[in-house]
């Protein structure tokens, strides 16, 4: 379990507890609670309660390849701004291959300097800021995969959020709990907590579609991987729009 002093900090609230990871899992709550004694589920102890991060519970449930229902994307609305699509976050951020490096210190030094950021940005700090991150927990999905992202959003003079996909040159060991190395890395920056949750949870999802994942695999073109999360976003539409009537709405603890 994490420190609840980091939960404000980072996430502003947990949103979910026992019953409603269950429900989203699709297990019962004595599995939910044995994941808890386990240490496997990650979420955070608060008077005696627990209580989960949507995004979080997103990455380790597709880590575990764990069913997840679309309705964790139901998501109440905290803020005016529409949540960023995930093709327009990549779009930002871009699509780049061969990225040389033969660790992942090495590999996030190249990212941050090819990263469009405005010249304002202080790359060496951001760089530095990613890699304690790593350092306090690797950010590798399993399958090859892993999303460097900060712990708390900053605003680095970015006025949206931004998410670039680099394929390695070579694989490199990120202490990936499946023990496979990474190629294919999802750099997110974001100004804002809730994007960057939304993100988080998008590509988490994102990552658990065979055709997406099968892209990413053979480090496909730009334009098949942008035309492919066209479609998931489509799909995702139809999925919470169909659901919005027939699920109880999971309401914020």
């Amino acid at each position: 379990m994490s420190n609840p002093g980091q939960l404000v900090s980072e996430c502003g609230c947990m949103q979910l507890n026992v019953k409603d990871v269950a429900a989203l899992l699709e297990v019962s709550e004595k599995t939910v609670y044995r994941w808890i004694e386990d240490g496997k589920l990650p979420g955070y102890r608060i008077s005696g309660q627990y209580r989960f991060n949507r995004a979080e519970l997103l990455a380790w449930a597709t880590a575990e390849k764990l069913r997840v229902s679309p309705a964790i994307f139901a998501e109440p609305e905290s803020e005016s701004d529409a949540p960023p699509a995930l093709k327009d976050a990549l779009l930002n951020g871009g699509i780049y291959y061969r990225i040389s490096g033969q660790d992942p210190a090495a590999c996030l030094r190249q990212i941050v300097e090819m990263l469009r950021l405005p010249e304002e940005v202080d790359r060496e700090f951001l760089l530095q800021v990613l890699l304690a991150r790593e350092r306090i927990e690797p950010t590798a999905l399993g399958n090859g995969v892993a999303m460097p992202h900060l712990r708390n959003p900053v605003v680095l003079h970015l006025s949206k959020p931004l998410m670039a996909l680099c394929f390695l040159e070579r694989p490199v060991d990120y202490g990936a709990l499946d023990g496979q190395p990474v190629h294919a890395l999802f750099t997110l920056i974001s100004p804002r907590v809730k994007a960057q949750l939304h993100l988080q949870s998008r590509l988490a999802y994102a990552l658990r579609d065979r055709h997406f994942m099968r892209l990413i695999q053979i480090q496909a073109s730009r334009e098949d991987i942008l035309a492919e999360l066209d479609r998931l976003q489509t799909e995702w539409d139809s999925s919470v729009k169909g659901r919005s009537g027939k699920h109880e709405a999971i309401q914020p603890a």
